[in-house]
């Protein structure tokens, strides 16, 4: 795929992030696009959200567990860029009418004091760079009409990133076992599901080392105090005006957040 061809598809992306509105998906129109053509897409779109005021803070692993593998019939995990428009704490509330058609994850958010580049990283290394954890909630919101997406698709759509919200709650992953400890999901005050650490690449720190080696190979390095998405612990979860998602990490604490308004695809 030529320079032309991915201007013009990470532009349009860019444009229906900024106008909150879907387009079809890529492979449909471009049958022979390959991942490598959808990173470059992917970083077209974020180069046109710093040019507008941005920066990058930070990287998100998607796709990692089952349940997210299997409601969207993707099944290889993808990365994208966190830029500083995308943060929230927990206690915000996030209004859905800057979202088009979102759905909330659960995760664990890995926040950096060193440096960290691969390939060569593992997750010992990981957790060496690490300078604490948090719950987090990632809420992710596809440019694709309805979702219909395969990994070029959400690739190039920046791996379906929204917004994020990190928990106040931090954990030294030193002395907290990331890998056993369980993740409960509440909606309006009624469980929702439960998860484990296990459940993403069989350790968080697992996907994270995944990552720093995947971009490595791209020449892209962690930076320090940046925040690292490891990968959703529970199943997708629609969000309307007025829900309230709580989750909790056995070991650690919660996070919370709240919704209003309407998304931009139920307006």
């Amino acid at each position: 795929m030529n320079d032309e061809t991915i201007h013009k598809y990470g532009d349009e992306l860019y444009a229906a992030w900024r106008e909150r509105r879907t387009v079809p998906p890529l492979l449909e129109r471009e049958p022979d696009i390959t991942l490598a053509d959808a990173y470059r897409i992917q970083l077209r779109f974020i180069e046109r959200r710093v040019v507008a005021g941005e920066s990058i803070v930070g990287k998100k692993i998607g796709v990692t567990s089952k349940p997210v593998q299997d409601f969207l019939g993707v099944f290889q995990p993808d990365f994208g860029q966190l830029t500083s428009g995308m943060v929230y704490r927990e206690g915000d509330t996030i209004d859905l009418s800057a979202l088009i058609q979102p759905k909330a994850e659960a995760e664990l958010a890995f926040v950096l004091k060193a440096d960290l580049q691969g390939p060569g990283v593992t997750a010992m290394d990981v957790i060496r760079a690490t300078d604490y954890v948090v719950p987090c909630f990632e809420i992710v919101d596809s440019r694709i009409t309805d979702w219909k997406i395969k990994i070029q698709d959400t690739v190039a759509d920046n791996a379906s990133c929204g917004v994020y919200v990190l928990g106040n709650t931090r954990g030294d992953p030193r002395r907290l076992d990331i890998t056993l400890a369980g993740m409960v999901l509440e909606k309006n005050g009624e469980l929702h599901s439960t998860g484990v650490g296990a459940a993403v690449q069989g350790s968080p720190a697992n996907a994270v080392a995944w990552l720093a080696n995947t971009l490595g190979e791209l020449g892209i390095p962690f930076k320090a105090g940046e925040v690292i998405l490891s990968g959703s612990q529970s199943a997708l979860v629609p969000v309307v005006d007025g829900d309230e998602l709580v989750c909790t990490v056995g070991g650690l604490g919660s996070c919370r957040v709240k919704f209003s308004g309407r998304s931009a695809a139920c307006a």
